[in-house]
């Protein structure tokens, strides 16, 4: 299984410019709302017409501008999973999965009954979406789409009308239910928790621009980039000026780092994750800073610390228990930032 997307498409203060490839496994989508990640699935499911480029679904054109092909989105096979689930609110469950499958509703039962089975929704079958929960209502909208095997399935923000309890507990149960679909499956987010756990590759997209891709993992441990690197949540962040290959100045922190590895590239930001940050062993340890002049916002199960350094703030995240044991005598003096943990970035 193989999609082939190279697209552009203009709009009034928008230009899309996208290009990337699948070969199988789970792709996610990451960036802002409004960066261009929803327009590009309705480009490929054939709901937008790009304006120049091309669009190819295991070797089959989809989309060519320059042969002029425009495949309908009726024949594309491409499963598109919308934000709200797209119900039929006058349809029972069995009808809504059966709707788009061809033949006499006899004829379709047996495929029916196999989706019902498949999505946990035995004894559903004739209630309505009305009567539904959110996560019921998504596993419908999931059976109605794999009744009819698309080769490629694309879901755009499949939790965003769900509450954070729900979510998380829908979240193994999506994982769960996609582990035997042998196509390629495309996730649309802005939650990088959501893509981090359901995306073995990603592709970030910028104001309209694919800026970065790759294996997930890898970029958020290296994010390479200041728009990756604020996407996949690194809250400090300072312009630098680089001295050496393995040293540079934090100009919003006024600090002289140290990196563990050699810099290569046009290196402009200097950036660390919150977590990552430590208390220093002694004052003059390398990438050492006093801890002063802060303020302390609390969340259920961690600290957040902000404090001043130099002409901007740094963020340090601390499990509550793990503060309670750095202030049973006094607060650190001095925070650390390991040379191990720094993100250099172009």
């Amino acid at each position: 299984m193989s999609l082939l997307v190279d697209i552009t498409k203009q709009f009034k203060d928008f230009s899309l410019n996208v290009s990337l490839a699948t070969n199988g496994g789970r792709l996610g989508l990451l960036g802002a709302s409004g960066c261009g990640k929803s327009m590009t699935l309705k480009c490929i499911a054939g709901i937008e017409k790009p304006d120049r480029g091309r669009i190819l679904l295991n070797d089959r054109v989809l989309y060519d501008s320059e042969k002029r092909i425009n495949v309908i989105p009726q024949k594309r096979k491409v499963g598109y999973l919308f934000q709200n689930y797209a119900l039929f609110p006058n349809m029972s469950v069995s009808q809504n999965i059966g709707i788009g499958l061809k033949g006499s509703y006899k004829e379709k039962l047996p495929k029916i009954n196999e989706m019902l089975s498949m999505f946990h929704l035995s004894g559903l079958e004739d209630r309505y979406p009305a009567q539904l929960s959110g996560g019921q209502q998504q596993r419908v909208a999931l059976a109605r789409i794999l009744a009819y095997e698309p080769d490629v399935l694309m879901l755009d923000e499949p939790f965003s009308a769900l509450d954070s309890y729900l979510k998380e507990s829908l979240l193994e149960e999506l994982l769960e239910t996609l582990k035997g679909y042998p196509g390629d499956i495309i996730i649309v987010s802005h939650s990088r928790d959501e893509i981090y756990s359901l995306c073995e590759r990603l592709v970030i997209i910028d104001k309209g621009n694919l800026v970065m891709a790759g294996d997930t993992g890898e970029i958020f441990r290296k994010p390479g980039k200041l728009a990756a690197a604020k996407l996949t949540g690194c809250k400090n962040l300072s312009p630098a000026k680089v001295l050496d290959d393995y040293t540079l100045v934090a100009t919003d922190w006024g600090l002289k780092l140290r990196v563990k590895e050699r810099m290569k590239g046009n290196i402009q930001y200097i950036g660390i994750r919150a977590h990552d940050i430590r208390p220093a062993e002694k004052p003059e340890e390398v990438n050492s800073f006093p801890l002063k002049d802060y303020r302390m916002i609390d969340s259920p199960f961690e600290k957040n610390i902000l404090g001043r350094c130099g002409q901007g703030e740094i963020w340090w995240k601390v499990s509550n228990e793990k503060w309670k044991e750095l202030v049973s005598t006094a607060p650190p003096s001095y925070l650390c930032l390991p040379p191990e943990a720094l993100i250099v970035l172009e």
